[in-house]
């Protein structure tokens, strides 16, 4: 294997475990997927949601992002970012931005139909977007629940151009 494909390798290992680490399992974006896709496909299964979130999870630039946004916020949540950025990053401040720049990087790999899909279920909060958001729970994920959101409208994009594609 070259190099390049051992990084890959670890860049995804690594994403795949903080997810993990930090409560996100593929199995809750899916459920996202299907929330988002199950008007649309009278036959959709769970599984082709997996699938498609998987295939998501599994592009590079997906993984950075990933990474990024969860180190951001384990270092907000350690108190390890300078001022204000750790104050702004901490409390979700709702004029920051920079969260949904970064998931927009995400949605954006499938074409223009995930932004609706971002923009509805940011909106919503269903499933594990709406633990995400609870801030009682002591932890920070001002930028993971984006990237969440994020996954789940890209996965949701990836499945209805495969069935335009299909009929």
């Amino acid at each position: 294997m070259s190099e390049e494909g051992k990084v890959m390798d670890i860049t995804e290992q690594t994403a795949r475990k903080w997810l993990s680490d930090r409560g996100v399992k593929t199995e809750d974006i899916a459920e996202l997927v299907y929330y988002l896709q199950k008007d649309y496909h009278t036959d959709l299964k769970k599984e082709d949601c997996l699938h498609n979130v998987e295939r998501v999870i599994s592009k590079r630039e997906v993984q950075n992002a990933i990474l990024t946004g969860i180190q951001l916020d384990i270092l907000a949540e350690k108190g390890l970012l300078e001022e204000p950025l750790q104050s702004i990053i901490k409390t979700d401040e709702g004029l920051y931005g920079v969260d949904e720049i970064l998931a927009l990087s995400i949605v954006n790999v499938y074409g223009s139909i995930g932004f609706t899909n971002y923009g509805y279920i940011d909106k919503q909060k269903p499933g594990i977007l709406k633990n995400l958001n609870d801030k009682s729970s002591g932890f920070c994920h001002t930028f993971l629940d984006d990237i969440v959101g994020a996954i789940a409208a890209a996965a949701s994009s990836r499945l209805a151009h495969r069935a335009e594609n299909v009929e």
